[in-house]
């Protein structure tokens, strides 16, 4: 089974390159890496030359399309599509993942289930103070660290930290009572289910896509399995300028039409709709 690690990215390059050293000390590392590049400008494709440059053994491609504005999921699209790997892992570039991250998910892999994590979140302040260090050094993942940064104040937030042996955090992804959401910061997918639903609806922006692409999946029979406590993840923090209330508003009807429907296919996806006879 091969494999790619797809990152989604926009305009953030301090971000995405602590990312990219997080995916570098990895135990298990991905086949490939994928930029999925929203129209950033110069500064990023700088920014993933430097970490091509310091790991020239990290096969790592840039898809990249011009700003129109928040299209994540068009983007998204263009990395699948374009994607030779047999199974997909996706995070977000503001996103640093414990260096049992890709095995995890590998581990638990399965052609009939899609898997989907959690995060550890950061606030502003604890997010700037995060050097190169931190993550090569595994810092950001350190129990004391994450608690005297206020990321634990929850005990489901220290149990995200992966604090207890994996077999027991396991156990309790099992019986905790979580929907099994789909979730663009940490999820993974065969690609076969991907382009079985058309992937992702590009005409969803910010507010839902994730949710109702987990629905189609789910519909197609391809069930979702939360990696809630044994894939740690920490999130950056950063402003949302492109959140729209009333999109938002719209989605939740999409949303709520494909659990009703038993939809499977976006019509505006991957493969464009058929033109009309």
């Amino acid at each position: 089974m091969t494999s790619e690690l797809i990152i989604s990215t926009y305009n953030s390059p301090r971000a995405l390159l602590l990312t990219l050293l997080s995916v570098a000390r990895q135990d298990v590392r991905p086949g490939s890496v994928c930029i999925a590049d929203d129209g950033s400008g110069p500064e990023t494709a700088a920014a993933i030359a430097a970490v091509q440059a310091r790991y020239p053994d990290l096969p790592i491609r840039h898809v990249w399309h011009d700003d129109r504005g928040f299209e994540k999921n068009v983007i998204l699209n263009k990395a699948i599509a374009t994607s030779d790997a047999d199974y997909l892992i996706f995070i977000d570039g503001d996103c640093l993942i414990h260096p049992g991250f890709i095995a995890r998910h590998l581990e638990v892999a399965r052609r009939d289930r899609f898997c989907s994590g959690s995060l550890i979140r950061l606030d502003d302040a604890t997010t700037k103070s995060v050097t190169e260090v931190d993550v090569l050094e595994g810092r950001v993942f350190d129990i004391g660290w994450l608690r005297r940064s206020g990321a634990l104040r929850r005990f489901t937030a220290w149990l995200k930290a992966a604090p207890l042996p994996k077999p027991v955090l396991a156990a309790l992804e099992h019986v905790y009572p979580v929907g099994r959401n789909w979730c663009g910061g940490n999820g993974s997918a065969y690609r076969d289910a991907i382009l079985a639903v058309n992937g992702l609806d590009e005409t969803m922006k910010y507010g839902g896509g994730d949710k109702e692409f987990g629905i189609r999946l789910a519909n197609s029979g391809v069930k979702g399995r939360h990696l809630r406590f044994t894939a740690p993840l920490v999130h950056l923090d950063h402003p949302r300028g492109y959140k729209d209330p009333e999109k938002i508003r719209a989605h939740r009807l999409k949303i709520a039409e494909a659990r009703r429907t038993g939809k499977i296919w976006a019509e505006a996806g991957i493969r464009p709709p058929e033109p009309a006879a």
